[in-house]
């Protein structure tokens, strides 16, 4: 008989009414039973205390910003979140994704066997607004090192912030959630840094659903200096990331290719951010012309975006 001895903090940094209460829904009907649900308002505009008020469960704590961290600094309330979780193990989810009904219990199964391990992952199902199944993200091994998780990151792995458990202590010992404007970037070394020293254990069944909607953040091009700043503080992340010595004769290929490939994955990312700001207005590669070694952008790359905008 199982003994629900480890408690899960499931946190939602709320702001948008759209698909909260399936959100909520999706949780309240896991099969693990020992979480708490950690919802903190964003000082949001919208009637969110009614969809939460019709809920009357002990489990759900309930709290608003006075002031909104806003989408610029989404990853401060991240973090509000965090500091309120009292669980062993905490999930950041967006207010429009959702869990499965499997999903804790996944995850409790697989810490009995990987104790030690700070950072699990959820296999994930891409959904769209009418909350149906777009597609499956790829599978991934049981096991894996952080340097695994960044070169399939380079190499087209999705992942989300949602898709990830991490152990509580650990992350708040690290400061939370790592901070980048609009959280680009956030959710990738948060888990990276959580992976470091014992890698990532990973689900072989769909646990959680990311929802792809025209009002996430990351569709938004509006912002691509702030983006490209993100990408340039990313490489220096990687760099120091990679003086470490790698353990293993596997980690030590990848950590090769990761050397090896940095500058070429760096500006392929630039071009892809640069591709999605000209594919709306094709006359803003002028504009880019004039700043782009502030950027620290090539011709290369921005010839490259102005072709993968205009095919």
């Amino acid at each position: 008989m199982l003994e629900f001895n480890i408690k899960f903090s499931i946190t939602i940094p709320a702001y948008k009414p759209n698909f909260l209460k399936e959100c909520i829904d999706s949780i309240l009907v896991q099969s693990y039973s020992n979480f708490e649900l950690v919802i903190v308002n964003d000082a949001s505009p919208y009637d969110l205390d009614s969809i939460i008020g019709s809920y009357h469960d002990s489990r759900i704590r309930y709290y608003k910003n006075e002031k909104g961290c806003g989408a610029l600094h989404v990853v401060e309330n991240w973090n509000k979140c965090l500091e309120l979780a009292e669980g062993d193990y905490v999930i950041c989810m967006g207010d429009d994704d959702k869990l499965l009904p499997n999903c804790l219990m996944d995850y409790y199964q697989l810490i009995q066997k990987y104790p030690d391990v700070e950072l699990f992952h959820s296999m994930t199902e891409i959904i769209n607004e009418k909350s149906e199944v777009m597609y499956l993200q790829q599978p991934r091994p049981i096991w894996e090192s952080a340097l695994s998780m960044i070169w399939w990151r380079w190499n087209g792995r999705e992942q989300f912030i949602g898709d990830w458990l991490f152990k509580a202590s650990s992350l708040k010992s690290r400061g939370g959630y790592t901070y980048f404007d609009f959280a680009w970037c956030s959710d990738d070394f948060s888990a990276i840094y959580a992976a470091l020293e014992k890698g990532v254990v990973n689900t072989q069944t769909p646990g959680f659903q990311y929802r792809r909607n025209s009002l996430t953040i990351t569709n938004n091009v509006s912002n691509t200096k702030q983006k490209l700043a993100c990408r340039i503080k990313s490489l220096e992340l990687y760099k120091e990331i990679l003086k470490r010595k790698p353990e293993g004769a596997v980690d030590v290929v990848y950590h090769k290719l990761l050397s090896d490939n940095l500058y070429k994955f760096h500006d392929k990312f630039i071009a892809v951010d640069l591709a999605a700001e000209l594919r709306h207005n094709h006359f803003r590669v002028f504009s880019w012309l004039f700043v782009r070694k502030q950027y620290h952008i090539s011709l290369t790359v921005l010839f490259k975006a102005f072709y993968h905008s205009i095919r």
